[in-house]
């Protein structure tokens, strides 16, 4: 279907501005900016701040600054001062990604801006560094047609992915920093392409690493094994414990049964959106909207075990896996946290030896949608995808510093919006944006910014 022309001369503008945006993307992109010096050099994420830096005090942003963070990582601040009395809005996006995964699998370099089939291919393309740019294109456009009308702070945080929590500590021990009257955080997105959707709801998160030891070392499988422990064996047994036989997570004392109030989801389309293949059953009871949004779910996204090639007949001494813990709105991270250590240490066997270590944690967030703010960002998406009407829906991952505004700002108006419809494929091989999405909620936010303007105004 093709999409309806936008009758606004901010439309116009940004549509003008694409290929500048696609310059600017590319170069952003190429930055290996994983926060995981395990993986790339942090160098890789100096450079994409510093560029991020640079390109804010290119639109007459006053205050830049390029700052530390308690978990080692550097977000990036710039202040655009808005007219006298105006309210204040603050942009948010990160520059960090998701590490490329199996190179191989992507059909383009993942540090490659590519374009194929009418997207834009590369990692952090729609999570989030086109984040970033789609707030870039929207003050571009005020600013040439009369002008911002609000004061705007941009933050860009350096270690979202990671979860580590470093601008939420860095937030806190400077509250006046990020202090705003509305806050568009642009790292969710559409339900699906063309159908513009604010997210009301984010899981939290919690992320632990467990080890379990077994021997003193490893041991000949024939001389030792049936009688010697294995440590792999055990955590594949720890592991298991965490879902039932339909495979819903199963956390000892966490609740999971909660429904979701709202769009839903079917199970033809999150088949087709998932790409899971014929013959595969979907896990989980309830809707897919409850198990996506409003129920806590667990992921293994790492095991350290022999890999199978050069693997010898050898009984393991230690095995490790890293967990993810996805908290619905409802429920605290730090209590889930609690419960899943537990859960992991009551389910060891044999008596083997358990280390748990928390690594990252992350409130949900419920958004307010009734707000003044969303009543302007209605009408802005109303303007930008014709003949549709914005609809609210979850998202089942975490931005843990939404919660974290949330505390310290408890009157600001917290909107979530962004680029990272179905379609992106985000954290998985062939990463991509839609430009035409891009473009369109630039033109929403810019159009939004007006509004909220004017409802602020006497």
């Amino acid at each position: 279907m093709t999409a309806q022309p936008i009758a606004e001369p901010i439309a116009a503008t940004v549509a003008s501005l694409m290929s500048r945006a696609k310059a600017e993307l590319t170069e952003l992109v190429a930055f290996r900016s994983v926060a995981d010096p395990a993986q790339f050099p942090r160098s890789e994420c100096e450079a994409a701040a510093a560029w991020v830096a640079d390109a804010l005090r290119a639109e007459d942003f006053t205050d830049v600054s390029v700052f530390d963070t308690p978990d080692g990582s550097q977000s990036v601040y710039g202040y655009l001062p808005g007219p006298a009395g105006a309210p204040t809005v603050l942009l948010y996006a990160h520059y960090d990604v998701q590490p490329p995964l199996d190179p191989a699998g992507w059909d383009t370099p993942p540090f490659e801006l590519s374009e194929r089939d009418g997207r834009w291919y590369g990692r952090g393309t729609a999570d989030c560094k086109g984040g970033f740019i789609m707030h870039l294109l929207a003050l571009r456009a005020l600013k040439a047609n009369g002008g911002v009308p609000v004061g705007v702070k941009v933050i860009v945080e350096g270690s979202e992915e990671q979860g580590t929590g470093g601008l939420e500590r860095y937030a806190e021990a400077h509250p006046d920093l990020l202090a705003a009257d509305a806050i568009v955080i642009g790292d969710t997105g559409n339900f699906r392409v063309g159908l513009p959707t604010v997210t009301a709801s984010l899981r939290g998160m919690t992320m632990l690493r467990v080890q379990v030891d077994t021997l003193a070392g490893n041991l000949h499988s024939g001389q030792f094994g049936g009688a010697a422990p294995d440590a792999l064996a055990a955590l594949v047994r720890v592991l298991d414990s965490l879902r039932a036989e339909d495979g819903s997570t199963t956390v000892d004392g966490l609740a999971s049964d909660a429904e979701w109030q709202g769009l839903q989801y079917t199970e033809e389309d999150f088949r087709r959106d998932a790409r899971v293949l014929d013959g595969v059953d979907l896990i989980g009871s309830g809707t897919i909207a409850d198990r996506l949004w409003a129920r806590p779910a667990v992921t293994v996204i790492g095991i350290d075990c022999p890999p199978v090639v050069g693997a010898t007949p050898s009984v393991q001494a230690t095995a490790r896996a890293q967990i993810s813990l996805r908290v619905p709105p409802g429920q605290d991270a730090a209590e889930a946290t609690k419960l899943l250590t537990a859960h992991l240490q009551a389910h060891t066997p044999w008596g083997a030896r358990v280390t748990v270590e928390q690594i990252g944690q992350g409130q949900p967030f419920q958004a307010d949608v009734a707000s003044p703010a969303y009543t302007s960002m209605a009408q802005a998406l109303a303007v930008a995808y014709p003949g549709e009407e914005m609809q609210a829906a979850g998202m089942g991952g975490s931005i843990p510093l939404c919660s974290t505004l949330g505390a310290l700002y408890p009157r600001a108006e917290i909107l979530l919006i962004g680029l990272s419809e179905p379609e992106a494929q985000i954290h998985a091989v062939n990463e991509s944006v839609s430009p035409e999405e891009l473009e369109r909620m630039s033109v929403a936010e810019a159009l939004f910014l007006r509004n909220y303007a004017l409802s602020k105004q006497g």
